[in-house]
């Protein structure tokens, strides 16, 4: 396997050295220039500077064609001062009727909103960047770009806009502070592009063309900003971000006494240059951040649940993407996970404009009744680019107990001394994007030589217009241990290759259709098969964004270990025992331009144990559009399985409301029954945005037994946060 991986591997740089051409869409060049007035973000194009921009329009159709200029027109002017970059954009309407959002929330869902969105790449490394945006109605869209493409929403920064309706148009005006990005300095070409999405019209458009294969979002495509002289210097760009908190708590359940919260924290954000940041945080608190979304958790291995905390997410992509979904040595939600996280320093950015450097390092208190350890976190990462957007990283990861001598005899769990990862990652991406793929090695480490494994992967990922195929494999040792990290499964080989077609019919109704099919194997570490998932599927997508797909699988499994196929009962299949079902299902969407919206999964067939399970999930959506959203999933699953399970029946529940008063002054209310734990969660968030990233929230969260709904624990909180710049 290590042969065909450095085969691979060789392949792999091949291709990337084959179209290693000048930049895709160089000759899409729009001049920008020094402001010749002040410019006012009202969502009017009345001043003189916008009158002397250049305009970038002729924006070319992504979807459902990409063959012609788009339909709806769309004019793009940008200048700037010393202190921001400012955008007007022009969003003529193609038909009659009123525009088509879901509410004013911050960072929604880009296929259900009339929207358009900057995707800026200020290294112009075709790799990393940011993204600026709104719907329609004025709702704010901002997001850290990486890995040529990828978009985290979770990010957040200080920036002001303002959308104007009008019955042929909407205007959206934007001012991007200097100091709330990061770009070389001296760097007078930055990668650009702009994407239009007009749901009445069913098209989606860019201004550089970007292929129908690829999201909109792929900086492979961007064009060129090119400014008159080089971007002004941030100049001293210190940020300091304080919070106050008050609130109280009370657990019904052991019969606690009320706990009441006074709390201070602050973080700090220093551009050391104009590319590269230092954040400061002491005493954070992230009650603010949404809660998961619970689901019904019939899996052998450990679920995934993505990480929302802001101060982690900066370049988070340096720490968080080093390997696979399923083998990440480091994930940041193990921090502060059991214990307080009581300060924590984070460096990260550009170097040059070929290295790019993560170093992060946390402190976590002691928590004497568990008789956890207070320990540290450092995470070094070191990336390379190589060619036009293919890059090598290495990374470094520890996790240290201090002052730790753990006693025999103590009821408490022992805890490791220390726990060490180290390994070293190739990124494919050729130029044009057609070929992606990865190449990546880990070792771990741990006291008395224990917790010493390795891990392999690597994948090589083709995408044509029509044609997309995957190879992956992945080897991960018995004891390999990344107590930082997420690897729900150890002592395995897998091999996964997929393969999907489409057909993109000239018709009018249809956008495209075709098949997907793919296997994945597991075998243990002596080679014998345990794992084994194979299916088959057709998709189709009509032009109204609507979608269906139909699949059939088989599954065979040979557990490793006990397992209770309720996840419920405590009652377990033995380990050894051999399993093997068929099933079937589908998917539906409905369009996103209904007010009304549905969407449906269904699956029917065999289960553990020679059973059954049925399944099917919904999701129901009306708009009162743009203030009020209301929402509600259902997931049902029916398990038929011989004594001791014999019939057990779980629902999921979540209606959702969401009321977005302006697009400042959010209020969320979620309800979630889970049958599978007992619980009925109801979580409430009011969010008042008084200065842009400055806010107030109240966060009230109550956790039910679901009869006779007796209350196990309750909690509201009070959190003021300013951003505020030195």
């Amino acid at each position: 396997m290590l042969r065909f991986t450095a085969s691979l591997l060789f392949l792999s740089l091949v291709c990337n050295s084959l179209v290693q051409a000048q930049k895709i869409n160089d000759a899409y060049r729009l001049h920008m220039k020094r402001a010749t007035s002040p410019v006012l973000i009202d969502g009017v194009m009345d001043e003189q500077a916008w009158e002397e921009a250049e305009v970038a329009s002729d924006f070319f159709m992504i979807t459902p064609m990409d063959t012609s200029f788009a339909q709806v027109q769309t004019d793009v002017r940008m200048t700037y001062d010393d202190q921001n970059l400012y955008l007007i954009v022009v969003n003529h309407h193609l038909l009659e009727g009123p525009y088509m959002v879901e509410s004013l929330r911050r960072d929604f869902s880009f296929g259900k909103n009339d929207n358009f969105l900057l995707f800026m790449d200020p290294f112009d490394d075709q790799t990393n960047g940011f993204t600026f945006g709104a719907n329609a109605a004025g709702a704010q869209w901002d997001g850290i770009m990486f890995n040529g493409g990828s978009v985290d929403l979770s990010w957040d920064n200080k920036w002001t806009s303002k959308v104007s309706n009008y019955e042929d148009k909407w205007i959206f005006e934007a001012a991007i502070p200097f100091k709330s990005i990061r770009y070389k300095k001296g760097i007078k070409e930055w990668g650009i592009n702009f994407s239009r999405l007009d749901l009445k019209a069913t098209e989606k458009s860019g201004w550089a063309p970007v292929p129908r294969q690829f999201p909109s979002a792929s900086l492979a495509y961007t064009g060129v900003l090119v400014w008159d002289e080089a971007p002004p210097e941030a100049g001293a760009n210190v940020s300091v971000i304080p919070y106050l908190l008050g609130g109280v708590s009370k657990d019904f359940e052991s019969e606690g006494e009320t706990q009441y919260r006074r709390e201070f924290g602050m973080d700090a954000k220093i551009a050391l240059t104009s590319s590269l940041n230092l954040d400061l945080t002491i005493n954070p608190d992230f009650s603010q951040v949404e809660v998961d979304r619970q689901v019904t958790n019939l899996d052998r291995f450990e679920l995934f649940f993505p990480e929302r905390r802001q101060f982690f997410l900066e370049n988070g992509d340096l720490f968080a993407n080093f390997g696979y979904s399923t083998i990440r040595p480091f994930f940041s939600r193990r921090i502060g996970l059991n214990a307080p996280i009581q300060f924590g320093a984070r460096l990260s950015g550009k170097i040059n404009k070929d290295w790019r450097i993560g170093a992060m390092n946390m402190q976590t208190g002691a928590v004497d009744s568990e008789g956890l350890p207070s320990q540290n976190f450092t995470v070094l990462a070191l990336q390379r680019q190589v060619g036009a957007r293919s890059n090598i990283t290495g990374i470094l990861i520890n996790k240290q107990s201090l002052n730790y001598n753990p006693d025999p005899e103590s009821e408490h769990p022992v805890y490791s001394q220390f726990n060490r990862n180290a390994g070293l990652e190739y990124n494919l991406a050729s130029s044009n994007n057609l070929w992606t793929g990865k190449a990546m090695v880990l070792k771990s480490f741990g006291p008395d030589g224990t917790q010493e494994g390795f891990v392999h992967a690597a994948n090589l990922r083709y995408a044509s217009g029509n044609l997309t195929w995957n190879w992956q494999h992945e080897y991960v040792s018995e004891n390999y241990t990344a107590e930082v990290g997420f690897v729900p499964r150890n002592g395995f080989y897998k091999i996964s290759p997929t393969v999907g077609y489409r057909w993109f019919p000239k018709s009018e109704k249809f956008l495209s259709h075709g098949p997907d099919v793919g296997t994945t194997f597991f075998f243990n570490t002596s080679g014998e098969q345990t794992d084994n998932t194979t299916y088959a599927a057709y998709n189709v997508k009509w032009r109204s964004q609507s979608t269906f797909m139909l699949w059939a699988g088989y599954d065979f499994v040979k557990l490793q270990r006990p397992f209770d196929p309720t996840n419920f009962s405590g009652e377990t299949l033995p380990a050894g025992t051999i399993h093997t079902w068929r099933a079937w299902g589908t998917e539906y969407a409905s369009k996103p331009q209904s007010l009304f919206t549905y969407s449906f999964s269904t699956r029917m067939g065999g289960y553990y144990a020679d059973g059954d399970r049925y399944n099917i999930s919904t999701e129901l959506g009306y708009r009162f559009q743009p203030y009020v959203s209301i929402a509600m999933s259902t997931n049902y699953n029916r398990i038929v399985l011989p004594e001791p399970w014999n019939t057990t029946n779980f629902w999921l529940v979540g209606p959702r409301v969401d009321v977005t008063m302006t697009n400042t002054l959010f209020f969320t209310a979620f309800v979630q029954y889970n049958e599978q734990i007992k619980n009925i969660n109801l979580n409430t968030r009011f969010q008042w945005r008084f200065q842009p990233a400055s806010d107030l929230f109240i966060v009230y969260t109550d956790n039910y037994l679901p009869a006779p709904f007796y209350t196990k624990n309750r909690s509201i909180v009070l959190k003021f946060t300013y951003w505020w710049n030195v």
